[in-house]
């Protein structure tokens, strides 16, 4: 489970900024309204904006282990 959640976070890393603090706040337990106040974007456009970043952070995660892991630049 630890390396689960090692990869997870190495990935989270190299997310652009925007995507990996959506992500991160989701998961905090921050509401809706304050993640898109924070992030400056709409509220209705939230739950595509966590699509875009779990579909990313699912790339980021390495086939072969967390050593693999390089920047995502857009």
């Amino acid at each position: 489970m630890t390396d689960l959640r090692e990869a997870r976070e190495r990935a989270l890393r190299v997310l652009p900024l925007p995507y990996s603090l959506a992500l991160r706040l989701r998961d905090a337990g921050v509401a809706p309204d304050v993640v898109s106040e924070y992030l400056s974007i709409d509220e209705s456009a939230l739950d595509g904006f966590y699509r875009m970043a779990e579909q990313k952070l699912a790339a980021a995660l390495p086939a072969n282990g967390p050593e693999h892991l390089e920047p995502d630049t857009g």
